[in-house]
C-alpha cells in the first residue's frame, strides 16, 4: 500500500462513504479511506428487521458507548449505540429518512453561515436521493441513496395517523415535502427490502476504482501536524502503528463522538482538556468536544389485544423462520424495520416549528429492546427535537483505544423538561382516540399510576434514553467565534489541510433523524473540495401549505 494520497478520509460512516465516492469520481484523485471497524457483511445489517439486534449490543457493528452519570436523569449512565464499520451508524440505524425542518437550515444561515440555508442545501438532498416513484420539487429521483415509502399493511400505522387527526393534529403525506408538521408515514432508506446505508449507496459503487484504497481495522491514533498544517495520519492496524501522508487534505469523518476525540488525541483542543492526559497542545481550540446536543426519547407503550405486532411475529420458532425466509427468498417480515409512521408536533402553539417527534413502533420497547416484553403491543417513541441543554465529549485517557467520556447533560433546563413532559401528555391523548381502540388495551408504560406532572417527570428521569442523534461537538462558526471548531467550508479554524465533515459540525440539532442531513453535508463539501461550483439554490414552497389529508 502506498503511503501518500491526495486525501485521507478518517471514518467510513455516513459522511465518509459519500466523500470516498465523490472524491474518486474523476479516476485520478488518490483517496485513502480508513475505518476502525470492518465490512458491513452481516445479514443483520442487510435485513431491515435486524436493527433491533444491532442497536442493543456492543460488538462488531456497534461501538456501544456509555455516557457519564447524568445528573438530571437520576445519575444514570445511558447506553449510546454508534455505528462501527462500513456505513457507520447508517448500518445500524432505524433507516428513517428525515431532513429536518427548512427553518433549521435557515437558522444556520442567520448565524452567519452563508451557503447553509434551506434553499442552499435542498439541491444536495435531491442530488443524494432516489425516491421510490420518482423525484419532484422536493425530492431527487436518480441519486445513489434509495428512499422507499411506507408500505407495511399493518393497520396500527394507519390507525396512529387517524388517531392523531382525531386528537386535533394535522396530517401530512410527506415529512420532507411542503409540510413537516402532523402525523403521517415515514420514508425509509430501504431498497427492495434491503437496508440502503451510505456504504451501499456510495462506497460499494466506488470499490473497484483504482484510485480508492480502503483499509478496515484501522484505528486512528492522531492527525499529524507540521507548521500549522495537517500532513498525514497515524493509525494502528494489526497491532502496528502506521503512518500515511496527505498531499491535499485530511478529512475527519468519525462522527460526533470520535471526531472530537481524534482532534484532542492530536493535540487540537483546549489545554484544560488535554494537559491532564499528558497531551501537548498543538493547536488551541476551546470548542472541541463542546456543544454536544442529542434527542432524548421516552417510550410510551400500550398492550395490543391482537397478535399483529413484533412479539407474535417473532415468537419462538417464528424468529428463525423470519430470518430464513429473508435469507433464502428475501421475503417476509425481515424486510420491515417495524416503525413506518409517526409525527412532528408542537409542544406549545406559539412555536414556529414542531419541537417533538414521534415514531410508532410495532413492539413494546424497553431499554433499546434489551428487555424483551412477552406481550403484543405498540410504542410511541417521543423525543424533544431542539433541546436547550448542552453537553460535551472528552478524553478518558491518551490511549486511542479508550472510549471517550460523554456527558450529554440531558434535561438541564426547565424548557427541556416541559417539552418532554408535554410530549408524554400528547402521546397519551393520541393513543386514547377511537382509531386505536381495536389495537389498544392497557397502558404498559408509564402506566396508570403515573398521572401528575411530578410523577411524569420522575418517570422521565428514570426511563428516558437517547434516540441516537448526537451532533455539534465540532461545530461550524464564523470568524471570531471563539467556540467554533470549523468554518463554513468545514475547515478546522486556524489550520490548513484539515476538515471535519460529519454530524459534529452542526451548530444546532436539526428537527429530525440526522442520517440524511449528514450525507447532505458530505455531498455539499465534496463539491467544495473538488473546486466545483455549488449547486444553484432552489427555493420551493416548503412547509407553508394547507394541511393535507392522511396518506
Amino acid at each position: 500500500m502506498a503511503d501518500r494520497y491526495d486525501y485521507i478520509i478518517i471514518g467510513a460512516g455516513s459522511a465518509g462513504c459519500v466523500l470516498a465516492n465523490r472524491l474518486t469520481e474523476d479516476g485520478t484523485t488518490k483517496v485513502l479511506l480508513l475505518e476502525a471497524g470492518g465490512k458491513d457483511n452481516s445479514i443483520l445489517v442487510k435485513m431491515p428487521a435486524g436493527v433491533g439486534n444491532l442497536i442493543k449490543e456492543k460488538g462488531t457493528f456497534n461501538w456501544g458507548f456509555w455516557t457519564e452519570e447524568e445528573p438530571h436523569l437520576d445519575n444514570r449512565r445511558l447506553w449510546w449505540p454508534r455505528g462501527k464499520g462500513w456505513g457507520g451508524s447508517s448500518s445500524i440505524n432505524g433507516m428513517i429518512y428525515i431532513r429536518g425542518h427548512a427553518r433549521d437550515y435557515d437558522q444556520w444561515r442567520q448565524m452567519g453561515l452563508a451557503g447553509w440555508g434551506y434553499s442552499d442545501v435542498l439541491p444536495y438532498f435531491k442530488k443524494s436521493e432516489s425516491l421510490e416513484g420518482g423525484g419532484d420539487a422536493w425530492h431527487g429521483g436518480d441519486g445513489p441513496l434509495h428512499v422507499s415509502k411506507a408500505s407495511s399493511p399493518n393497520p396500527i400505522y394507519r390507525a396512529a395517523i387517524e388517531a392523531g387527526a382525531q386528537a386535533g393534529h394535522l396530517t401530512t403525506k410527506d415529512f420532507n415535502g411542503f409540510q413537516q408538521e402532523g402525523w403521517g408515514p415515514y420514508q425509509m432508506t430501504i431498497k427492495d427490502g434491503e437496508r440502503w446505508s451510505s456504504a451501499k449507496a456510495y462506497l460499494y459503487p466506488a470499490l473497484n476504482r483504482p484510485n480508492l484504497t480502503c483499509v478496515t481495522g484501522a484505528r486512528t491514533s492522531r492527525v499529524l501536524l507540521e507548521k500549522g498544517r495537517a500532513i498525514g495520519v497515524e493509525y494502528i492496524a494489526d497491532g502496528q502503528a502506521k503512518t500515511v501522508y496527505a498531499d491535499g487534505e485530511v478529512l475527519l469523518s468519525a462522527g460526533a463522538v470520535q471526531s472530537p476525540q481524534i482532534l484532542q488525541l492530536s493535540g487540537i483542543g483546549a489545554g484544560a482538556d488535554l494537559n491532564p492526559h499528558g497531551i501537548k497542545v498543538q493547536h488551541e481550540l476551546n470548542g472541541v468536544g463542546q456543544n454536544l446536543q442529542d434527542h432524548l426519547d421516552v417510550c410510551l407503550s400500550w398492550e395490543c389485544p391482537q397478535p399483529i405486532t413484533a412479539y407474535s411475529m417473532t415468537r419462538g420458532a417464528k424468529q428463525l423462520l423470519v430470518g430464513l425466509n429473508y435469507m433464502l427468498f428475501k421475503k417476509g417480515k425481515g424486510r420491515e424495520q417495524m416503525l413506518e409512521s409517526g409525527a412532528f408536533l408542537r409542544s406549545r402553539p406559539d412555536l414556529d416549528r414542531p419541537d417533538l417527534q414521534v415514531h410508532t413502533v410495532l413492539a413494546i420497547m424497553q431499554d433499546h429492546g434489551k428487555i424483551r416484553v412477552e406481550k403484543d403491543g405498540f410504542t410511541f417513541h417521543v423525543c424533544q427535537l431542539r433541546p436547550e441543554s448542552r453537553g460535551k465529549v472528552g478524553l478518558r485517557s491518551a490511549d486511542p483505544n479508550d472510549d471517550p467520556t460523554i456527558f450529554a447533560n440531558y434535561l438541564a433546563t426547565e424548557e427541556d423538561r416541559r417539552a418532554v413532559r408535554e410530549g408524554v401528555k400528547i402521546a397519551r391523548d393520541v393513543a386514547s382516540q377511537a382509531a386505536l381502540d381495536p389495537y389498544r388495551t392497557s397502558e404498559y408504560a408509564p402506566g396508570a399510576a403515573v398521572r401528575t406532572d411530578a410523577e411524569i417527570d420522575a418517570w422521565i428521569r428514570a426511563k428516558s434514553e437517547t434516540i441516537y442523534h448526537p451532533v455539534g461537538t465540532c461545530r461550524m462558526g464564523v470568524d471570531g467565534d471563539a467556540m467554533a471548531v470549523v468554518d463554513g467550508q468545514l475547515k478546522v479554524q486556524g489550520l490548513e489541510g484539515l476538515r471535519v465533515i460529519d454530524a459534529s459540525v452542526m451548530p444546532t440539532l436539526i428537527g429530525g433523524n440526522t442520517n440524511a442531513p449528514t450525507m447532505m453535508i458530505a455531498e455539499k463539501i465534496a463539491d467544495v473540495i473538488r473546486g466545483r461550483a455549488a449547486l444553484a439554490p432552489q427555493d420551493a414552497p416548503v412547509f407553508d401549505g394547507e394541511a393535507v389529508k392522511a396518506a
